[in-house]
C-alpha cells in the first residue's frame, strides 16, 4: 500500500523523497512564518521592541539638547522607563538612563512627575 504524503502548508501531493514535508521552499517558509506568528512573542523581541519604542518617543520629544517633559506625555505613548541600554552619572550624582543615544532622568517638580531628556555627548564616555 502506497501512502500519499501531503505538503504541510498547501496540502498538495508530495513527489520525491519519502521524508519530504513541503512541496517547495516557498511553502516551507510560509509554514514556518505562520507557525512563528501563532506562538507568543519571545522575551528578546519584547525587550528589543520596547527599547526601540522608547528611543522613538524620546527622539520625538527631545528636539533641543536638553528638554523637560511631563512623564504622562511619554507614558501615554507607551514609554517604559524600566527599559534602557545604559546609564551615565553626572557630577551632581544624577543618574541618567539611556535608550541608545537618548537619555532621561525622572524628576518631581511641583508634585508633577517629569523627565529631563538629553542626548548622548562625547564627554559622557569618559
Amino acid at each position: 500500500m502506497k501512502v500519499i504524503k501531503k505538503c504541510l502548508y498547501c496540502e498538495s501531493e508530495l513527489i520525491g523523497r519519502t521524508d519530504k514535508k513541503f512541496c517547495d521552499p516557498q511553502c516551507k517558509s510560509a509554514y514556518q512564518y505562520k507557525k512563528s506568528k501563532e506562538q507568543p512573542e519571545r522575551f528578546y523581541n519584547k525587550v528589543d521592541n520596547q527599547l526601540k519604542l522608547n528611543r522613538k518617543i524620546l527622539k520625538k520629544y527631545n528636539k533641543g539638547g536638553k528638554v523637560t517633559v511631563r512623564a504622562n506625555l511619554l507614558t501615554e505613548e507607551g514609554f517604559n522607563s524600566n527599559f534602557f541600554t545604559h546609564y551615565w552619572k553626572n557630577r551632581k550624582g544624577d543618574v541618567y538612563l539611556f535608550a541608545y543615544e537618548y537619555g532621561f532622568l525622572k524628576i518631581k517638580e511641583k508634585n508633577t512627575d517629569k523627565f529631563v531628556l538629553i542626548t548622548w555627548q562625547e564627554f559622557m564616555a569618559n
